[in-house]
């Protein structure tokens, strides 16, 4: 069923016209779909659980999503020639910042407590426990993989092949 949906998720993407900033990359749905099929593979969830987890986790997933784009700062916020570092932020900058994330956290709290009550009509409590703890590792995946480009920009490297040269016909080993 995995292979199947990453199979979905590739054919997804080349019926795609490539953007400016796609570059293939899978849209939020596809991700949140990767992400509650592995969770119903890690949990060995049947059919019908699996069926009913997804529908649950889209919403939840969804309500994530909303939370964290209605509380990112907007780019007005911030003085142009002023990178948005703590450091360089004037006080009232900071104070807006930090009254938002604490808003923010409250509601984030609040929607997993809500998710919590839902996906426990059909899971145990270990199994939702797994459940957030699978969102933590995306997260820190997630971020892992947004330095690591950061870094190879810095560094002058494309997204490709870090070596400069072409790939040999003999199964990408140098002649």
């Amino acid at each position: 069923m995995a292979f199947m949906m990453g199979t979905q998720v590739i054919n997804a993407q080349a019926d795609k016209p490539k953007g400016k900033r796609e570059h293939n990359r899978p849209t939020m749905e596809q991700i949140i779909q990767m992400q509650s099929q592995r969770i119903v593979d890690e949990l060995g969830l049947d059919d019908k659980t699996a069926a009913k987890f997804a529908e649950v986790y889209k919403k939840y997933m969804k309500e994530m999503d909303d939370l964290r784009k209605q509380y990112m700062p907007e780019k007005s916020d911030f003085k142009k020639d002023k990178p948005s570092m703590p450091k360089s932020l004037t006080d009232a900058e900071v104070d807006k910042m930090m009254r938002n994330r604490f808003a923010q956290a409250r509601k984030m709290l609040d929607v997993r407590e809500k998710y919590y009550d839902e996906f426990r009509k059909f899971l145990s409590p270990k199994q939702v426990q797994k459940v957030y703890n699978q969102g933590m590792a995306n997260k820190e995946r997630f971020h892992k993989e947004m330095r690591r480009r950061s870094d190879m920009k810095k560094d002058g490297k494309s997204r490709g092949m870090s070596s400069s040269r072409p790939m040999q016909k003999n199964g990408g080993q140098p002649q």
